[in-house]
């Protein structure tokens, strides 16, 4: 049998939080993708595996040794709306290691069959949004965004069930934690504060130990969590991403991307850009992000209160204080972004006003969001990036106002461009590109496409010269508009 080096606490300390939860077996496993560098990383020894060995573990056909295999208990606002119990209903966490930088994470199968908490479900994932979870989450990790991380993907042999019969997948997802906001509603709602003390307690000493020495732990410990989400919704905003499907269930307490379901990024600049199908009034469209991630927050400082003071008035009025300041924070940590963006080194009065002008520009002239600031980035003469205009006087008193911008400092352009290419990726993962490589692997089997994109993406600040057809935004016909969940 298989051996990792597996340690598990969640499993151990938090007991009555989680149901055993036993994989499926899958018919004909196959390894599509394993991620080596990940897997060393991990300290994951797999150096006598065979392909088909590591298929077996990554499907759930074969548990190593010292796993835990567990289902975690979670509720959720599902668009607004709460269900007290969700739950892991198509993932099993198998447990945890330490690796070798010494950080705890969570190594989980998704897809590999019904848990306690599959309700009418099969527990099974499509292998589309298997594909997707891999290309998108590899690509934050590369372009500097917290997320969870990809190890597996492995083809079942079995097909499922969802508007039409499609291959399925196993898809094998590392996490600093995958404790949610809704894992503590699911024991809030249940007026179990016990547990939420015991989960609490669990998550200040696995993400934030600093908080313990605070006068008001489980107030420090809302306050950390809030500043992460704050720099992530930040940055998701200056890449252009759009998660599609901000439920309090899918809003990691450690600050990671979590749960790539109808997720996409901008092409043309659209601050009210929406892509998910299952989003009709638009809840979670790109300029909606930091709001809902507040409206979240709220959610967990609610599960909070009666830890953070015996006295309801006085923990409402303290966290409140607290939740007050995220859309400042946000809004610090975004303009920060947005500064390196344009390559401008020093915060100045002016800045918020020369970033919304170009953003404006880019909006009413339908220009791409990722092409602009590259090429800008890039370019020796700036006749590239007005190129990109159909109106040049507006932008060209734009160009002249950043260029006095940066000469105010005594920056050059060159010095600028140098941080911008740091920051301004060449290479996203385009909609239609995910969706091709989705087809090429459902109707033909063929995953070159797949694999292709993957490694274009893992250097995504890099000049490709042999991949530039990566960086060119889809035809009118290649665009992609709705993206799906895939449950």
């Amino acid at each position: 049998m298989t051996a990792f080096p597996f340690d598990n606490s969640y499993a151990r300390d938090l007991e009555g939080l989680w149901l055993k939860g036993l994989p499926s077996r899958a018919s004909d496993p196959k390894l599509i993708r394993f991620n080596q560098a990940l897997a060393d990383e991990l300290g994951l020894d797999v150096s006598t595996l065979s392909d088909a060995d590591l298929a077996a573990i990554f499907a759930g056909n074969d548990i190593p040794d010292n796993a835990q295999p567990l289902a975690m208990a979670y509720a959720g606002h599902q668009f607004g709306h709460f269900s007290p119990q969700l739950g892991d209903g198509r993932a099993i966490l198998l447990g945890e290691v330490i690796d070798r930088r010494g950080l705890r994470r969570d190594i989980q199968l998704k897809g590999p069959g019904r848990t306690p908490f599959s309700r009418n479900g099969d527990g099974r994932a499509a292998l589309g949004p298997v594909l997707r979870e891999y290309i998108v989450s590899e690509f934050m990790h590369a372009a500097n965004i917290p997320t969870t991380r990809a190890l597996a993907v492995v083809l079942t042999g079995d097909e499922v069930y969802r508007e039409i019969a499609t291959p399925g997948g196993v898809f094998t997802r590392v996490a600093s934690s995958h404790i949610r906001v809704g894992t503590f509603q699911f024991f809030a709602a249940r007026q179990d504060m016990a547990s939420v003390k015991r989960l609490a307690d669990f998550t200040i000493a696995r993400h934030y130990p600093d908080s313990i020495q605070a006068p008001r732990p489980y107030l420090a410990l809302f306050e950390a969590v809030l500043e992460r989400q704050a720099q992530l919704i930040a940055k998701w905003t200056a890449i252009g991403f759009v998660h599609g499907v901000m439920n309090t269930d899918n809003m990691a307490v450690s600050g990671e991307t979590i749960d790539f379901g109808p997720c996409a990024f901008i092409d043309h600049y659209d601050p009210h850009a929406l892509f998910s199908s299952i989003d009709k009034n638009g809840r979670y469209a790109f300029s909606n992000q930091p709001l809902i991630a507040q409206w979240n927050l709220a959610r967990l400082a609610e599960t909070l209160v009666p830890l953070i003071d015996a006295d309801q008035d006085t923990a409402v009025r303290l966290v409140t204080d607290v939740l007050e300041t995220f859309p400042a924070r946000f809004e610090g940590h975004r303009m920060a972004m947005m500064r390196a963006k344009f390559g401008l080194i020093t915060a100045r009065d002016g800045d918020a006003d020369l970033v919304k002008r170009l953003l404006d520009l880019m909006q009413i002239q339908t220009v791409d969001y990722t092409v602009a600031f590259r090429t800008l980035a890039n370019a020796d003469s700036h006749e590239a990036f007005l190129a990109l205009f159909a109106g040049k006087e507006a932008v060209e008193t734009w160009l002249k106002d950043w260029r006095n911008r940066l000469e105010a400092v005594g920056t050059d352009a060159a010095s600028a461009q140098a941080i911008m290419r740091t920051v301004n990726p060449a290479y996203i993962p385009r909609n239609h590109r995910i969706e091709q490589s989705i087809r090429a692997a459902e109707d033909l089997g063929d995953f070159a496409p797949f694999h292709m994109l993957v490694d274009v993406l893992a250097k995504p600040f890099d000049n490709q010269p042999t991949n530039i057809a990566y960086q060119t935004p889809p035809l009118p016909e290649e665009r992609v508009t709705k993206t799906f969940c895939g449950t």
